[in-house]
């Protein structure tokens, strides 16, 4: 069986943190936003388990990846009820209106 070589993965990963950061300063949804920063996470999560390929006895970066993925979740989860919580007092989602929550 053939192997992939370790320049592939991280040319990959490479791909998908470069789109999930210019998601991020581009895009003035909070949803967009909360998307991208996924991206940028699962680049580094495949990233981690791809050097992991590399030293197949050690675990390391395949449990890194696995708190990646449980701290990916928590944000999801909070980011969202943030996110449900603007939409309900200002009625969008557009990250320019949220500095009006200061006054």
């Amino acid at each position: 069986m053939m192997r992939v070589p370790l320049e592939y993965f991280l040319t990959v990963a490479g791909v998908l943190f470069t789109i999930g950061s210019i998601g991020f300063l581009l895009r003035r949804n909070l949803l967009v936003l909360l998307i991208s920063i996924e991206v940028m996470l699962n680049a580094v999560n495949l990233t981690l388990v791809a050097f992991n390929r590399m030293h197949q006895a050690d675990h390391t970066g395949q449990l890194f990846a696995f708190f990646i993925i449980v701290v990916a979740a928590a944000e999801a989860a909070i980011g969202l009820a943030i996110v449900l919580a603007f939409f309900r007092v200002r009625r969008t989602v557009r990250s320019d209106d949220a500095d009006l929550l200061r006054n």
